[in-house]
């Protein structure tokens, strides 16, 4: 009755029902999900529209717009936004040959919405393409049932402490794996280059894995990931929740952890280079912390404390194998001398475009400081 009372009331819609409308032909129509991110900066929206035939490139794709003033992206008085698709996907709900679309949102002047960090993004992705940066991030979440307790926790008090779980097995570690592989599938049918998934320390926390995407495809192929997420979780009726220290007290909070690497860095030699990009990152701690969360430090602060697994927000710190260091080389990388290193700073609720242009801005645009630099003339 507990596990009963915590899922949502539409998830126990009669899905066989469902099927038999689902299975009907759509005449040559497709239905194509335009995907946005909110005024949060964290939420996704979606809404889907019938084309007369399937696009085969992101260009087949008219813009389209919504009410911003329902999304906190605009006033009612003038509150039509640009969606301005950016990539597509295969749908994993509806099926082939609908589509899954990605948006940028732009206001009314055609000037990027404030939550929409993609845009800047993409400016310096395209600045530093000759260095093509790799990059793989792990996105830890929560499963949470419909009343905000951890899903498959007592209803009046905790599980036992943190041990059996990362990457458990058994009905009594791990609680919600039948989300967690629809995703996993979901996003392979879409086309997501998600890479793996774990359980991780906390019970009813789950990591999974996108990557390796180069340039501006990281924030692209996450955020979709993220939505396929949501919409998974919606049909089993719990919540993904991707707040940084769920639950206060002895237990894990959640991260982005983003690995990276150069062409020069993945080359022989390539330690130097790694090492090279650290120093440039231990300069400029403060403004990478100001960005790997929404609300600039301040979600970061409840997860970083130099406990659980994590370094401590203050202070900049590297080494190899380390899991307590802001920066971690990994062990084979350190044998190898060359490869990709791991930036453990950037919560769960980061925006991965914000994250990765962060780090191209400092490690190969040389950029210092707390300013950033305006390219839009260049």
């Amino acid at each position: 009755r507990a596990v009963a009372m915590s899922v949502s009331h539409s998830s126990r819609l009669n899905k066989l029902v469902r099927e038999q409308y689902m299975r009907l032909p759509q005449d040559g129509k497709v239905q194509v999900t335009y995907v946005w991110i909110d005024g949060s900066g964290e939420g996704v929206r979606c809404k889907s529209r019938t084309l007369d035939k399937e696009p085969k490139s992101i260009e087949d794709v008219p813009e389209w717009n919504f009410d911003g003033s329902s999304t906190a992206q605009a006033e009612g008085s003038n509150s039509d936004m640009f969606l301005v698709p950016v990539s597509m996907f295969r749908d994993p709900f509806c099926l082939d040959p609908n589509k899954l679309v990605l948006c940028e949102v732009l206001k009314y002047n055609r000037k990027p919405a404030e939550t929409n960090l993609r845009h800047t993004c993409k400016k310096v992705m395209d600045l530093v393409k000759d260095s093509h940066p790799w990059f793989g991030m792990e996105q830890e979440y929560t499963l949470l049932g419909i009343n905000g307790h951890p899903y498959g926790w007592p209803d009046n008090g905790f599980p036992g402490p943190q041990g059996p779980y990362y990457c458990g097995v058994g009905a009594d570690k791990v609680y919600g794996r039948d989300i967690v592989e629809s995703h996993y599938k979901a996003c392979l049918y879409a086309g997501v280059k998600i890479c793996g998934t774990n359980a991780e320390v906390m019970p009813s926390q789950w990591e999974f894995q996108v990557g390796p995407c180069e340039g501006i495809e990281m924030g692209d192929h996450l955020w979709m990931a993220r939505f396929i997420l949501h919409r998974v979780c919606e049909d089993f009726g719990v919540v993904a929740t991707l707040d940084p220290k769920p639950m206060t007290g002895n237990w894990n909070g959640a991260g982005c952890h983003t690995n990276y690497s150069t062409e020069e860095m993945r080359r022989e030699g390539g330690l130097k280079h790694i090492e090279a990009a650290i120093e440039k990152l231990s300069k400029r701690h403060d403004y990478h912390i100001c960005v790997y969360d929404p609300r600039g430090g301040r979600d970061n602060s409840r997860r970083l404390t130099g406990h659980h697994e994590t370094s401590n927000i203050f202070e900049f710190s590297a080494g190899v194998a380390n899991r307590g260091a802001s920066i971690r080389i990994p062990r084979q990388v350190g044998q190898d001398g060359c490869g990709y290193f791991e930036d453990r700073r950037p919560a769960a609720n980061c925006d991965p475009y914000a994250v990765t242009e962060a780090i191209m801005r400092t490690t190969v645009l040389n950029e210092t400081g707390v300013d950033t630099k305006d390219y839009a003339d260049h």
